[in-house]
């Protein structure tokens, strides 16, 4: 039960530091923030410490791999934020996340089909 709480104070400490960044001179941190490898580092300690090295190895690899989607979603962010609304433009981002993310793990399995 700690364990789960220490996860969500760690989630809550990201929206903090995102919201102070984004208020402050230096806004673009908020970009910054998310990118801390918070989940990652729970997710690799949990596989790291009941799975072989092997494991935690195959689940940075996919880590990589997803970058793609995030990649996609900047991307689109980017180019839409002058041509749209913000809704429109996270909205139409998360859409193209979710499509990159479909086609990452489609290739993924057919690439690691025992890594699943």
């Amino acid at each position: 039960m700690i364990a789960l709480l220490l996860k969500c104070l760690l989630g809550a400490l990201a929206v903090l530091l995102i919201a102070l960044a984004s208020k402050s001179r230096y806004f673009v941190l908020a970009g910054l923030v998310p990118l801390f490898p918070t989940f990652a580092l729970i997710a690799h300690f949990v596989v790291g410490t009941t799975r072989p090295a092997t494991a935690l190895q195959t689940t940075a690899l996919f880590g990589l791999w997803s970058l793609f989607p995030y990649a996609v979603y900047l991307f689109a962010v980017y180019w839409l934020s002058t041509r749209t609304s913000i809704v429109i433009t996270l909205g139409a981002a998360t859409g193209l996340w979710a499509c990159a993310a479909a086609i990452m793990l489609t290739v993924w399995f057919r690439c690691y089909p025992t890594a699943g």
